[in-house]
């Protein structure tokens, strides 16, 4: 997701990756709390989607526009100003409960998130290239784990009041703090590619696909999973757990997801995550207990977000070093555009039968195909090569 480069050896991490924790926290709290608490500002559920479409087009325009911006300020202004324009669209909520108030704040707090993506990856990508590997692997661990613990606040702190908010403000200005008092070496950066048409096009189409349907899912997930389980009579202490679930699921697949890709390859890997992903969409649909739907979103969680890792891998093959940035961020903007989408169309899907999971079935089930069809063919021309 980062939009430039570093060459300084040795970079210390701890602090952004602290502070990344703390806002994974709050940010998993915020998004998973949305949905729930329109009725009690006198919303319609069905903003629900829209609010997530607006923030993940914040989130588009804010990875191509946030770079001018890291390299006047450096990465530790930026994130501190990221940090606290969120902290403003969280104060926004309560105080204007209205439809435009709130969707302006989200599509806004897209913005300061692309801010911190970039900021934080671009930080950690920094420095012994031998070491990035391990970086990202702590940064994933950051960001799902924070994401994690933050769907449990659902439940202790529930969604209503101000606690909620003072909570989230509270872990944010942690962060602000953390990055304030900490010593940490600042990446030096120069001048990168810049994005192009060309670039995208050269871009490997199944890895653009993945990135394009795990936004499609993670944004459905992200903005109207807890509306989807609290509409099936779930409470909220057990949708928080449930959120949770989906969490570790993709802290749990992230440690193999290299190992997997060396060994079935990344375009039949894709394919076999949507197909096991489309069968616990499935078991979730029609799940009768508490249980049958915990194991049905922890292989949910599993399945959805292994795609991207992979699909970024296999974007970057065979390119040279000076252009991975730019393809990296091609990928980004992939993502993006799905998240944009992906919440609109779910929440179109709500009012059939089917619902949320029947959506995710469709997504995964019709990338599965795609995959495997590709696969096919590249192994008939390795076979006639």
């Amino acid at each position: 997701m980062s939009t430039s480069v570093v060459d300084v050896p040795n970079v210390r991490v701890t602090v952004p990756v602290i502070a990344l924790t703390l806002y994974a926290v709050a940010s998993g709290y915020l998004m998973s709390i949305i949905p729930l608490m329109l009725p009690f500002y006198g919303l319609d559920t069905e903003l629900a989607g829209w609010l997530a479409s607006l923030f993940y087009a914040g989130l588009l325009i804010g990875a191509v526009a946030i770079e001018p911006v890291i390299r006047q300020i450096g990465h530790k202004n930026a994130f501190v100003w990221c940090l606290l324009t969120l902290i403003l669209t969280i104060i926004a909520l309560p105080s204007m409960p209205n439809a435009f108030a709130w969707l302006a704040s989200r599509f806004v707090a897209g913005l300061a998130v692309a801010g911190i993506f970039v900021v934080v990856e671009s930080w950690l990508l920094s420095g012994d290239e031998q070491a990035r590997t391990k970086r990202l692997g702590v940064y994933m661990a950051a960001l799902y784990g924070g994401t994690s613990i933050g769907q449990f606040g659902i439940g202790f702190i529930g969604v209503s009041g101000a606690i909620p908010f003072i909570t989230m403000i509270t872990f944010l200005l942690f962060a602000v703090m953390v990055l304030l008092v900490g010593r940490g070496q600042q990446p030096n950066h120069h001048q990168s590619h810049r994005l192009s048409l060309k670039s995208v096009t050269k871009a490997n189409q199944a890895a653009l696909i993945g990135c394009v349907v795990s936004g499609l899912t993670l944004g459905a997930i992200y903005g109207l999973m807890p509306l989807a389980l609290s509409q099936q009579h779930i409470e909220h202490q057990h949708i928080g757990s449930l959120m949770a679930l989906i969490i570790l699921g993709a802290m749990a697949v992230q440690p193999v997801v290299p190992w997997l890709s060396k060994v079935f390859g990344s375009t039949l890997l894709m394919g076999g995550f949507c197909l096991i992903g489309s069968a616990a969409s499935i078991t979730a649909l029609l799940s009768t207990s508490l249980i049958e739907m915990s194991i049905s979103l922890f292989v949910l969680g599993i399945s959805i977000f292994a795609l991207y890792p992979i699909a970024i891998n296999l974007g970057c093959k065979a390119v040279s070093a000076d252009q991975i940035v730019t393809i990296t961020q091609v990928m980004l903007l992939s993502y993006s555009v799905g998240s944009v989408v992906g919440p609109v169309l779910a929440d179109i899907s709500m009012q059939s039968q089917h619902g949320l999971f029947g959506y995710l079935f469709a997504m995964l089930f019709s990338t599965c195909l795609y995959m495997m069809v590709v696969s096919i063919k590249r192994h008939k021309r390795a076979m006639a090569g």
